[in-house]
């Protein structure tokens, strides 16, 4: 039992023999990771999103990553198991779901990127996620500066020496279930699942690494559509995911449902319209 309490993740404790040890014989997150791609064919689905945005009329145009990201969040909160994360040789569920993804302020080679964290409810419709993401991104390509982005500027003007020793005291800190959570809740590498939106990029069939630093178990990469001479779309997806949280069955369903979801808007999205009726059933 650790001495001490973390501010975002309870202690998992219902687990079996094997899954306890893994994160004390594989304690880096890189040397716990495994790799899966598929291709997902999204033909319906974006015809879907095509009739999607012309029923919003000139409000936020959605996108497929919104539609990636909305599926993921509704996957980490029917599928729990997987919204979790190893520190410092223990298995704790997170409390809440959060997402990070990076965006560029503008599409040239000199442009910064910026980092999103946005947190999700169980109830949020599309719509409502829509509008938030939307509006997160408005305002990071803006400038409109956050927490973290202060504490960077802080972090920047100390010397190399000092600036080292307090990210290894970080490291220690968050170990040992110390790290303030006014630290936390703003870091972006503290987050459910980190996805990135290569296909705007024309890049695909691409992995990402995982961060030692935070707590992030899942990195999801959506690539570019490429189309088949049958007229299908096919959406490339690779996942990098820490195997201590869960075991690889468990995972696989996991992300097979935010495939489904995707495949199947219709019948899986929630819209401000379904949103009562989804309400009360969870009442």
């Amino acid at each position: 039992m650790p001495l001490f309490r973390r501010s975002d993740g309870d202690l998992v404790k219902n687990v079996s023999p094997v899954r306890y040890m893994i994160p004390f014989v594989m304690r880096g997150r890189n040397e716990s990771v495994v790799y899966t791609t598929a291709q997902w064919d999204v033909t319906k689905t974006r015809a879907w999103l095509r009739r999607y945005n012309r029923s919003r009329k000139g409000k936020e145009r959605a996108t497929l990553f919104h539609l990636f990201i909305y599926a993921c969040v509704r996957m980490l909160h029917e599928r729990t198991g997987v919204n979790r994360f190893a520190s410092g040789g223990r298995i704790y569920q997170r409390r809440g779901v959060t997402i990070s993804f990076a965006t560029k302020v503008e599409m040239s080679e000199d442009a910064p990127i910026v980092t999103v964290k946005l947190r999700f409810e169980a109830n949020e419709s599309f719509d409502q996620a829509v509008t938030r993401i939307a509006a997160a991104i408005d305002a990071a390509r803006a400038g409109v500066e956050t927490k973290i982005d202060h504490e960077m500027k802080f972090f920047m003007k100390l010397p190399a020496w000092l600036l080292s020793w307090i990210i290894s005291a970080g490291f220690v800190l968050d170990r040992w279930n110390l790290l303030p959570k006014s630290l936390i809740e703003p870091d972006p590498m503290f987050c459910s699942m980190f996805l990135a939106n290569l296909g705007s990029l024309h890049i695909h069939n691409l992995f990402h690494h995982l961060y030692e630093y935070g707590t992030c178990s899942i990195f999801g990469v959506a690539g570019s559509v490429s189309h088949t001479d049958d007229g299908r779309d096919l959406l490339q997806v690779s996942w990098t995911v820490d195997e201590r949280m869960n075991d690889g069955f468990y995972c696989q369903t996991a992300l097979a449902f935010v495939r489904d979801t995707i495949a199947d808007p219709d019948k899986r999205v929630m819209s401000l319209d379904d949103q009562p009726a989804a309400l009360e059933s969870a009442g």
